[in-house]
């Protein structure tokens, strides 16, 4: 059973485990379980997701209930921190939504910063053919939270340093949080595509866990139909105990 951490008439989110897609894609054709089909099957209805988190990314994942619902969110969060006018005027407008995340990277980041790096936009299927390079803006604000210390040797030095950090997009590119953190060269720990494959296999042999760790801890919105601000928190799971105290 997928945690349900908030149902109405209109709305539902979960709890995404990390390793679960949320829909089909040819990025990764050899999986059989799905966010969409399970919570469909979970709730006896039809389900429609709003927006995404990738498949090694836990934490807060909203469905709509109905597809007018669907539509209305899709445009909020397709918004990008503008300004989205409700189309049934339940609201005049509304922010787009707030996504906080948590993520532990390699190495001891500033205490707070904002990452401004446009990012060219990838295909969603990974059959499609070669298509024009288009770059988007892309913006994610982040602060350190904590910093760790782990006993194993990284490149010359003895010891590996690792961060928790809060970030806060206001954009929704895709892979945009594992991106530009890469481009900080605070990559994700566990992220096989834009961290390091060695120091990921020593994390993980270490802590006894593998996994990407970026979770999607809270979303802020307004209710698309009643305008009413909606808090949705997901608590990192137990997993997260592992990391030994800052």
């Amino acid at each position: 059973m997928l945690p349900i951490l908030y149902q109405d008439a209109h709305l539902v989110a979960i709890d995404k485990p990390a390793g679960l897609l949320v829909h089909r894609t040819g990025l990764d054709a050899g999986e059989t379980r799905f966010a969409l089909q399970l919570l469909r099957d979970q709730l006896g209805r039809p389900v429609w997701p709003v927006h995404r988190l990738d498949k090694g990314t836990s934490g807060v994942l909203l469905f709509a209930l109905d597809a007018g619902t669907a539509g209305l969110l899709g445009r909020a969060f397709a918004g990008d921190g503008a300004h989205q006018a409700a189309d049934d005027g339940a609201a005049a407008a509304q922010d787009a939504p707030a996504k906080t995340y948590l993520a532990m990277v390699r190495g001891w980041p500033a205490e707070a910063g904002l990452i401004d790096h446009p990012l060219a936009r990838l295909a969603e299927d990974a059959r499609a053919g070669p298509r024009a390079t288009v770059v988007q803006p892309a913006r994610t604000h982040w602060r350190t939270l904590a910093r760790h210390e782990l006993p194993l040797p990284y490149g010359a030095f003895p010891r590996t340093r690792c961060a928790l950090v809060e970030l806060q997009p206001e954009t929704g590119r895709r892979h945009q949080l594992r991106r530009h953190l890469k481009h900080i060269a605070h990559p994700i720990i566990g992220d096989a595509s834009y961290g390091k494959g060695a120091l990921n296999r020593a994390v993980a042999g270490w802590l006894g866990w593998q996994r990407l760790w970026l979770h999607a801890a809270r979303l802020e919105l307004a209710h698309p139909h009643t305008g009413q601000p909606l808090h949705i928190v997901a608590p990192p799971g137990p997993e997260w105990r592992r990391w030994p105290p800052a």
